[in-house]
C-alpha cells in the first residue's frame, strides 16, 4: 500500500479537516505551525501561515490544535511541521515533550541540518542537490521515512511530476532501504500516480491547503481521489 500524507495548516477548524482526509483515505496528517517567514514555502502555504498568524496561532494555540486532533483521530500518525526557530524560542526539549503529549507521532523541521538536535528523533528531508553523504547521514537519523523533496525550489501545485524525482529515487535506492515519501509539487490524482509509481508514498501540500478552505466534504473528495490513484499503482504493483 502506498502511503498518502495529507499537509494542513493549524487552525481552529483544523481537527474536523483532518478527520475529513483521513476519511478520504490519508494514512498520515501532517501538520504545519505557521511561522512568519516560511522560507521553503510557495504562495499558497504562505498565505495560509500568515492567516493562521492573524488569527493568533502561536505555538501554544498550534499544540492545542494538534490536541483535538488527536482526539479525533486516535489511530492516525500525526506530524507537527514547522521550522526551527520555533523551536529555539519555546525550547526544544520543551516543545517535543509537549507536542508528544499532546500526540505528536514524529516531527519535521524543514531546515534544520541532520547534525543539530540529533537527540529530536524527526522525519528527514533530502533534496536532488543532496550529496551522497547527506543522503546516507538522513536515512541513518531519520524517524521512519524520507521526505524526498522532489523539485529544488518552494512547495506548491505543479502540473507534472518533477522531472528530478525519478533520479533521486534511484539514488536514496541504492544508499538506502529506508522508505522514501516524495512531495513538493504532487497536486493531482495523475501526478500522484506517477510519484507513487517510484517512491513508497506520497505528501500533499498546497493542493490540500487550497481544497480545505472550501470545507471537510471539498476535501475529503479530493483526498479520495489521491486515494484511489495511489491504490491503482498498488494493485499493478501486486499484479506484476
Amino acid at each position: 500500500m502506498k502511503k498518502l500524507v495529507i499537509y494542513l495548516m493549524a487552525e481552529p477548524e483544523t481537527p474536523e479537516l483532518a478527520r475529513a482526509a483521513v476519511d478520504g483515505g490519508a494514512d498520515i496528517v501532517e501538520l504545519g505551525f505557521p511561522f512568519s517567514d516560511p522560507l521553503a514555502e510557495g504562495p499558497v502555504i504562505r498565505r495560509a501561515s500568515e492567516r493562521a498568524l492573524a488569527r493568533g496561532m502561536r505555538t501554544k494555540q498550534c499544540l492545542d490544535v494538534l490536541a483535538r486532533t488527536r482526539e479525533l483521530l486516535p489511530d492516525t500518525p500525526i506530524v507537527p511541521m514547522t521550522y526551527a526557530a520555533i523551536l529555539e524560542a519555546y525550547g526544544y526539549e520543551r516543545f517535543a515533550a509537549d507536542a508528544r503529549d499532546r500526540g505528536a507521532s514524529s516531527f519535521i523541521l524543514v531546515d534544520l541540518p541532520v547534525e543539530e538536535q540529533p537527540a529530536l528523533r524527526r522525519i528527514q528531508l533530502v533534496a536532488p542537490t543532496s550529496t551522497d553523504d547527506r543522503i546516507r547521514a538522513a536515512a541513518n537519523a531519520t524517524d521512519g521515512w524520507l521526505y524526498l523533496v522532489s523539485v529544488t525550489g518552494t512547495t506548491g501545485a505543479r502540473d507534472a511530476l518533477s522531472p528530478a524525482l525519478p533520479p533521486l529515487v534511484e539514488r536514496v535506492r541504492v544508499l538506502s532501504d529506508v522508505a522514501v515519501y516524495a512531495g513538493f509539487g504532487i497536486s493531482t490524482p495523475e501526478i500522484a500516480r506517477a510519484a507513487g509509481e517510484l517512491a513508497d508514498g506520497v505528501v500533499v501540500g498546497s493542493r490540500a491547503v487550497q481544497t480545505a478552505e472550501d470545507g471537510p466534504d471539498a476535501l475529503r473528495d479530493y483526498v479520495a481521489s489521491l486515494r484511489s490513484a495511489l491504490d491503482e499503482v498498488a494493485q499493478g504493483i501486486a499484479v506484476r
